[in-house]
Order: C-alpha cells, then sequence, then structure tokens
C-alpha cells in the first residue's frame, strides 16, 4: 500500500465541510503521470481516509482540482469517485454547498483493525524492523547533528500536548517524530519517515485510544528528544527501538483477541 504524506491538523469540527485541496500535502498530490488509472487514483484516496487524513464528513478536492494535482485526466477522477461510491466510503451532495465528502461511517480505526487482523505476525513485525531501521538510523544522525536550539523548539511543541484532545494529540505526536527525524538534516531520510509515519499511524492510534497510551508515547518521544540534545547517537536509537517493540507487540496481542 502507497504511503502518504505527513498527518495533518485535525480541521475544527465545525470547518470540515470547508477543506481546501492546499491542506492536502504530499506524496498524496504528487502527479501519478502515466499510472494515471482510477485503481491507483482510488487507492490514494481510500489511503487518505484509512489513515486519518480525510476524516469522516470532510469535502474533497474538486474533480478538477484532484486532477490537476494528480496529473491525471478529469474522467479517471470521476471514475475513481465513482468507485469509492460503491463502496460506500465517499457520497456526493448537489447544490451550492455541494462536492464530493467522506461518508460519516468512514473511521480510520476500523480500517486499521481490520488491517492487523488480516496480517500475519510476521508481516506486522517487517513493519516494526522497517520503521524501527529507519528511525532509529534517522534520530542517531539527528543527535549528530542537531543544534540545541532545534531540539529545544521540538521540545516546546510536545508541551502543548495536554491542551490537546486524543485525536490532536495523536496528530502532535506524529508531526514530533517527522520533525527529530528532520533534525537529521537528511531530505530524503525525512520524506522516507513522512511515508512511514503515513504507514503506522492508523496502526498507533489503535494502539494508543486512551490517554494514558498517548503519554506512554510522549515519554519515549521526550527520552528520544533528551538523546538528541545530549548527542547521544545510541540512546536515541535505542529508546526510538523500545517504542517500535512495544507497538509491535500490542498490536499481536491485539490480533489474538479479533482473530
Amino acid at each position: 500500500m502507497e504511503s502518504l504524506s505527513t498527518p495533518l491538523t485535525a480541521p475544527d469540527s465545525e470547518a470540515r465541510h470547508d477543506a481546501t485541496p492546499h491542506r492536502l500535502q504530499g506524496a498524496l498530490f504528487q502527479p501519478i503521470g502515466d499510472e494515471g488509472r482510477a485503481e491507483l487514483v482510488e487507492r490514494r484516496l481510500v489511503d487518505a481516509i484509512t489513515r486519518g487524513h480525510l476524516r469522516a464528513g470532510e469535502r474533497l478536492p474538486s474533480e478538477s482540482d484532484l486532477s490537476r494535482s494528480l496529473g491525471v485526466a478529469p474522467v479517471t477522477v470521476r471514475e475513481a469517485l465513482l468507485a469509492m461510491r460503491g463502496r460506500g466510503l465517499v457520497i456526493t451532495k448537489r447544490g451550492r454547498n455541494g462536492g464530493s465528502f467522506v461518508a460519516e461511517h468512514a473511521d480510520p480505526l476500523s480500517f486499521a483493525r481490520e488491517a492487523v487482523r488480516t496480517s500475519s505476525r510476521l508481516a506486522l513485525r517487517d513493519l516494526g524492523a522497517h520503521y524501527a531501521a529507519i528511525t532509529g538510523a534517522c534520530v542517531r544522525l539527528a543527535a549528530r547533528r542537531a543544534d540545541a536550539s532545534e531540539t529545544q523548539q521540538v521540545r516546546r511543541r510536545m508541551e502543548r500536548l495536554t491542551e490537546l484532545d486524543q485525536e490532536q494529540q495523536r496528530r502532535l505526536l506524529d508531526d514530533v517524530q517527522i520533525e527529530l527525524v528532520a533534525l537529521s538534516q537528511s531530505a530524503r531520510l525525512t520524506r522516507e519517515q513522512m511515508k512511514l509515519q503515513a504507514e503506522l499511524s492508523p496502526y498507533l492510534r489503535l494502539v494508543a485510544h486512551e490517554v494514558e497510551d498517548h503519554r506512554r508515547q510522549a515519554t519515549h518521544l521526550a527520552a528520544v528528544i533528551d538523546a538528541v540534545e545530549d548527542a547521544d547517537a545510541e540512546a536515541a536509537g535505542r529508546r526510538t527501538e523500545l517504542m517500535v517493540t512495544e507497538t509491535i507487540d500490542a498490536l499481536i496481542e491485539l490480533q489474538t483477541k479479533i482473530s
């Protein structure tokens, strides 16, 4: 499954229907080019829903905006949206405030739960190994390269956690992880982390649905920030790997309950 961009800021409940195309950034709307098939457009949009980038009730960009962003013909976008309506993921409203909207029942946690149920333990372990390898390498590099003022800026972001609701906390934790990786000063690694974070984020939501779960993940990230600030590359890597191991273990435990 293709990875998406960095998680987006959660829209205000009163503004869900006012989402504008510029909010949907990164790999989701990179041109498809010669691979511009309706199935691939559909997959990109479904991934955005399952990973929480497009939320229930949120309006999609217009067909013309989608076709221009993705580099495909409007008819291709129209075909993809038709397929998504057939699956009950998208509804279309007519009139002045009309357009295509994510269906109210489209719940990313449901998709993630089904993915866990149908995945093998080997596949889940492999997901964790890939994430830990890339993210661990990134934070080790960040510990060698980051300036103290940069880590302090990330720390200040973390201090806002208790002011937010659970969904906003999840998005903040995702953002902080990406910001830590960006301190590696590697554009390639940061782009790869953005894709991985989008892939893992629904699973993190699945196993961290209580305030205490978010606090535990926040504690791990705070420890990584400390290690990066102290230029302790190995400590930063070890703490990241521990955080990933706990997440994958929790997913496997959940799998035994829902299989």
